[in-house]
């Protein structure tokens, strides 16, 4: 079952910060124990949550706004898309990320949409 990790409320440390490269050294590793158990299927951080827009459609008119679509004190700051066994794998690997000391991971099943997901791994899987 194809589960994501979406990181809230990290705060990653500029390139010329001396913390830098160990907040990417523990990141790289968690995506390598992942990997090391075949439930790697992607990951990206994304950039802060000002370069966001937010594009909704109401009564056939687009909005287009600057920012994220809701004010909150949480924000997104990434995700990782896993293939674990069940529930408890994904759990277990949201435990390891390094992220989750400072931040939190929301664990999600994936749904599965008839012909949306056509990813080798899935389609040879039989889908979710």
């Amino acid at each position: 079952m194809r589960y994501m990790l979406l990181v809230y409320n990290c705060e990653r440390p500029e390139p010329d910060d001396p913390a830098f490269a160990d907040a990417l050294a523990r990141v790289n590793a968690f995506a390598d124990e992942c990997r090391r158990r075949g439930a790697f299927v992607a990951g990206h951080p994304l950039q802060p949550e000002h370069t966001a827009t937010t594009v909704s459609v109401r009564d056939g008119r687009t909005l287009i706004t600057d920012g994220p679509f809701l004010e909150t004190h949480e924000h997104l700051g990434g995700a990782y898309i896993l293939d674990c066994r069940d529930l408890d794998e994904a759990l277990e690997l949201a435990t390891l990320c390094p992220l989750a000391e400072q931040g939190s991971i929301e664990v999600r099943p994936i749904a599965g949409v008839p012909g949306l997901d056509h990813t080798p791994a899935n389609a040879a899987a039989g889908g979710e």
